[in-house]
């Protein structure tokens, strides 16, 4: 049977980038990477400036956006629905917790407020956004009053906001989850709950209920804040958290840095044999900013930043790619 084996490349850098950041938030539309928010010292919102990455001529330039320009911001998402970008919560300089829902239209670098306030799903920070072809999803996060375990929709056609059964005590709430959608369904992986949780849960579109998934395998260790890639019936997860620091957000846990594939149909996890040059591999780190993107024709996982075992923020940016041995 052939195995599943990875590779990760290093990509250059030219024109001027957001720099070393974590916390921030990255979507890719065609060729082009677009970072907003994020962190260089804990808890400091850097700018609110949209950053672009062209992925074939490696050059960064900055967006000359106009419309309802978001303030800066850490602990945001971004997800990306044909040439628009949609932009969920985060934490402001006051480190008050953020619920306004943006779009970003990346042909006219024109920025709309769609919801706040009552509109939307309540405010938050670190928590996980994710899209398919017609509709925005966002799970957990940090919210007023402790951590969240609810699941929201945005129907991009529609422009409305739909919520889905909360899972009750099923689900423990927590920031930094793993969110994907494999399959018409939505699945949460690991997280942080008080504690790095090592549980999957899916929720099913098509009856409205929840389930928890027993996983067999090679399971990664218990982890939060890791970047999530899902390609076909996989999601691939690479490094995060594995223990928190002493210091909360201002300090640096400890951090993996290895790729494991769920398989969502077999429900086993495997941990990829990694053939990349050592010079070419991210190493242990977490809070990266993340997406699914394509390179040289291939279906990957874009890693950009982040906060080192160091707590040094981290300004490199890596693609992985997923292939059959």
């Amino acid at each position: 049977m052939a195995a599943m084996i990875g590779k990760w490349v290093k990509l250059e850098q030219n024109g001027i980038g957001p720099g070393e950041r974590s916390s921030h938030a990255i979507a890719v539309v065609g060729q082009k990477a677009y970072v907003f928010g994020g962190e260089h010292t804990p808890r400091v919102p850097v700018d609110n400036k949209v950053h672009v990455f062209d992925l074939q001529n490696l050059t960064w330039s900055v967006v000359d956006a106009t419309g309802d320009i978001p303030p800066p911001r850490v602990g945001v998402t971004m997800s990306a629905v044909g040439n628009t970008i949609y932009v969920f919560g985060g934490r402001d300089v006051d480190h008050q917790e953020l619920n306004e829902f943006y779009s970003f239209d990346t042909c006219t670098n024109e920025w709309t407020l769609i919801s706040s306030g009552d509109m939307g799903p309540i405010h938050r920070s670190y928590h996980s956004m994710i899209a398919d072809d017609s509709h925005v999803y966002a799970f957990g996060g940090c919210g007023v009053a402790g951590r969240l375990n609810d699941l929201s929709a945005f129907d991009v056609r529609e422009h409305r906001w739909i919520r889905f059964p909360v899972p009750g005590d099923s689900i423990r709430g927590r920031g930094g989850p793993g969110l994907a959608v494999c399959g018409r369904k939505i699945w949460v992986v690991y997280g942080f709950a008080g504690q790095e949780m090592d549980d999957v849960h899916c929720f099913d579109l098509d009856n409205q209920q929840w389930s928890q998934v027993e996983t067999t395998g090679e399971k990664p260790t218990p982890r939060s804040v890791f970047s999530t890639a899902a390609i076909g019936k996989n999601i691939f997860i690479y490094g995060g958290e594995v223990d928190p620091s002493d210091l909360g957000h201002m300090g640096a846990g400890m951090f993996a840095g290895d790729v494991y594939m769920l398989d969502t149909e077999t429900k086993v996890w495997s941990r990829l044999e990694d053939v990349s040059d050592s010079k070419e591999h991210p190493g242990p780190r977490g809070w990266c900013a993340f997406s699914t993107g394509t390179r040289d024709g291939k279906e990957g996982l874009l890693v950009y930043g982040g906060n080192s075992p160091s707590n040094d923020r981290l300004g490199d940016i890596f693609f992985f790619t997923p292939y059959l041995e």
